[in-house]
């Protein structure tokens, strides 16, 4: 049964049409929660900036949000952070609301990375920014007041596959160390065989035919898909960090996400996993003030403070 609050919120919801990413664009702007308080209810807590970085291939650059806490001048934690957007959408707004509360409430200093995006910017482009920019953190970490034994990286929907991908890259390159992998309903399976990817043809905000178009948009060109592109596709999970994952009850998304959480237990990697019932497909972005939504925050709030020891 789906929660009342994001029940009745999803009557006004139109679904994007993926195949058609110029409209899709347009009616993600328009679908961004309008009423979060998270402005409010941090006002003062935090400050902000947008600095320019290079891109991955040196020839452009993009965008990256960060966030400080203003209480304190000690060295702080550092989450990395992608956006969701099926690839193809979203941009540093997307994921504002809850990249404040996460420096207000978990005391983190929050790097928000504005990849470029598919169809125009395919695989590898997206996670190779993505690696980048945790590159970037790590490389100014005194400037930015950052311990570097703390940082994670989280994301959501999309940016769930860009996180889970950077810290495979991470490890198969030697690179940063990374303290937690935080994936919220992630995206993580090109293959689309599970179960609720099945059932779950008609949802709120996401469905099967939606994902389809994701990864056709993204993996356009791509003749080989690798667990960079696909994380569920990785063999070996071994030496991953901490995984904090949320999945959703009506999410089509929901079983590969919980695979993905049974394998990296099963390669002894120190999971939580968090099914959320009666929620949809980013549920806590769109309607970020209902209780639901509420709780999810603050529990992923909560591991933050205690993973990374906040």
């Amino acid at each position: 049964m789906m929660d009342p609050e994001l029940a009745a919120a999803s009557v006004l919801m139109e679904r994007p049409n993926i195949e058609d990413q110029h409209s899709a664009r347009a009616l993600a702007l328009s679908l961004r929660e309008t009423s979060s308080s998270a402005e409010e209810e941090t006002l003062g807590r935090v400050e902000f900036e947008d600095r320019d970085i290079p891109c991955s291939d040196g020839n452009e650059s993009i965008v990256v949000r960060i966030y400080r806490p203003t209480d304190t001048t000690q060295l702080r934690p550092a989450v990395v952070f992608f956006h969701g957007g099926a690839f193809v959408l979203g941009d540093l707004e997307s994921e504002h609301p809850r990249c404040l509360r996460y420096a207000a409430e978990a005391g983190c200093v929050v790097i928000s990375i504005n990849y470029r995006l598919a169809p125009e910017h395919p695989f590898p482009s997206g996670v190779e920014d993505c690696y980048s920019g945790l590159l970037w953190v790590v490389e100014h970490a005194n400037e930015l007041n950052i311990d570097t034994s703390r940082v994670a990286l989280a994301g959501s929907s999309a940016g769930g596959a860009l996180a889970a991908a950077t810290a495979l890259i991470a490890r198969d390159r030697n690179g940063p160390v990374v303290a937690l992998q935080m994936l919220l309903y992630p995206v993580l399976d090109d293959r689309m065989q599970s179960t609720s990817m099945s059932t779950f043809a008609d949802t709120p905000v996401w469905d099967s035919r939606n994902n389809r178009a994701m990864w056709r948009q993204y993996l356009s060109g791509t003749a080989n898909v690798t667990s960079y592109a696909a994380p569920a596709r990785e063999l070996t999970l071994e030496g991953l960090p901490s995984t904090y994952i949320m999945t959703a009850e009506l999410d089509p998304l929901r079983d590969e996400a919980i695979s993905y959480a049974l394998r990296l237990l099963q390669a002894g990697v120190s999971v939580e996993l968090h099914q959320i019932a009666g929620a949809y497909h980013g549920f806590d972005q769109l309607v970020a003030d209902a209780a639901i939504s509420r709780r999810a925050l603050d529990d992923q709030v909560h591991h933050l403070k205690r993973f990374l020891r906040t």
